[in-house]
């Protein structure tokens, strides 16, 4: 398996992980008053920033222990270079991370269109960005593998 294939799964392990176990963290504080009350607003806006911020310092210490862990195992340094397959599967990832972002994105505003409570928006906006970085995700794994 190669360097690329590895940090793929990774990469994707820790976002499984990483979204469910900040969701259990924050499952209990959700507050108990009304649907539109101003605690609800400020729990979900709390929700999303707080889970941006633990996601980033969480995927860059795990991309450091990663390459870490596989500079001791295999003895061999991580590619200091992106061949232009390397940029194109990069490029495939982000094309289909976003698409399915935005669908996600469209969803959420349409959620509001057909009077839904705001809680519903902003479920689908952090489900549809948890599953853009596992689909960015597994298109790497799948294109490492199978080619582009």
């Amino acid at each position: 398996m190669t360097y690329q294939e590895k940090k793929s799964i990774v990469s994707l392990i820790s976002a499984i992980l990483i979204f469910g176990t900040y969701s259990l963290y924050m499952y209990p504080q959700h507050p108990g008053g009304g649907l539109e009350s101003l605690e609800t607003f400020r729990y979900w806006g709390s929700f999303v920033l707080m889970l941006t911020l633990f996601s980033v310092v969480a995927h860059i210490i795990i991309s450091i222990v990663f390459n870490i862990i596989f500079r001791i195992t295999t003895g061999e340094k991580e590619p200091t270079f992106a061949d232009e397959l390397d940029k194109l599967i990069e490029l495939k990832a982000h094309r289909n991370s976003f698409f399915v972002f935005i669908i996600g994105f469209l969803l959420a505003m349409g959620s509001l269109v057909i009077y839904q409570p705001s809680q519903i928006m902003f479920i689908i906006l952090i489900i549809s960005g948890f599953i853009s970085d596992v689909t960015g995700s597994v298109t790497k794994l799948y294109h490492y593998r199978k080619g582009v």
